[in-house]
């Protein structure tokens, strides 16, 4: 009976909750201002500071 009860709950309000997550993930990715932040970043790997 526990087992139906958290599966019961987990396909409901578990699913919404990670479709949730994704779309505040996606939304936070790709707001207004961040493309020049993930660039940067992006670059770093390539940076050469410390070369003589």
């Amino acid at each position: 009976m526990e087992y139906e009860i958290m599966r019961k709950f987990a396909d409901t309000w578990g699913l919404l909750f990670l479709v949730s997550v994704f779309v505040f993930v996606v939304g936070w990715v790709f707001r207004p201002g961040s493309k020049k932040f993930y660039e940067d970043q992006a670059g770093i790997p390539f940076h050469r500071d410390g070369e003589d």
